[in-house]
């Protein structure tokens, strides 16, 4: 169990606000030392909290692309093998666990409506889905 304070938690959200905010502006508004954040960015990714950077879009980028919430149900203990089929299709993105009728959220993305018909028979093919639910996201607000 790794073991996060206040400052670790305050420099996680900043790096999550923007990942690409230098050292001196991360420690300015920690009111810390630069070798205070150096170190606890080399001690969390060490330790796997931070487990990478990614690039964040705003929606307007790919209108064009079609996207979709897909609620699964898995069948029995197999959400990890689930999980893991599904970390390997390229149209899924964020994955999600959830409690009550679907054990998983992902969202899905494509460039066409046949590429997309394409995503959903892939997921529904994975060995251990139950059943799917999917809704195509219309507007962002």
């Amino acid at each position: 169990m790794i073991n996060l304070d206040d400052t670790d938690r305050q420099l996680i959200a900043l790096l999550r606000d923007n990942a690409r905010a230098t050292v001196a502006s991360l420690a300015q508004r920690l009111h810390v030392a630069r070798g205070t954040v150096q170190n606890r960015i080399a001690r969390l990714e060490r330790e796997g909290v931070i487990a990478g950077y990614t690039v964040r879009l705003k929606p307007q980028a790919e209108a064009q692309r079609i996207r979709a919430l897909m609620t699964l149900a898995v069948e029995g203990n197999r959400t990890q093998q689930v999980l893991r089929s599904l970390r390997g299709l390229p149209q899924v993105g964020t994955l999600y666990s959830t409690n009550g009728r679907w054990d998983i959220v992902a969202e899905l993305q494509a460039e066409t409506l046949e590429a997309f018909d394409h995503a959903l028979g892939a997921v529904r093919q994975i060995e251990g889905v139950a059943s799917t639910e999917t809704s195509i996201l219309l507007s962002t607000y």
